[in-house]
């Protein structure tokens, strides 16, 4: 095989990559402006607005636990159950 030919299966072979490199920087670049006129007022944070949630005084939480069967399809099942609610009184 001679040269010639060699530089042209080269050249198209190359052409896929060199056409959008080619493209790409002919394309005029992003021109980015800044701001005009005086800056944005900066925001004032203010602290976080703390709520704390608990019982009233002299509450305590009572609770009832048991077994109970629950069918599944993969059979049937012994699971725990829960109960619980607030009491008056001291604990």
């Amino acid at each position: 095989m001679s040269i010639k030919p060699l530089i042209v299966i080269l050249g198209l072979a190359a052409l896929p990559v060199a056409v959008p490199a080619i493209k790409a920087s002919a394309q005029a670049p992003l021109l980015v402006q800044g701001p005009s006129g005086p800056p944005p007022p900066r925001l004032v944070r203010r602290p976080r607005t703390r709520i704390e949630i608990g019982p009233p005084p002299l509450l305590y939480r009572r609770c009832a636990a048991w077994y109970e069967l629950q069918h599944r399809p993969s059979g049937t099942v012994l699971f725990p159950a829960q109960h619980c609610w607030w009491v008056r009184g001291a604990g």
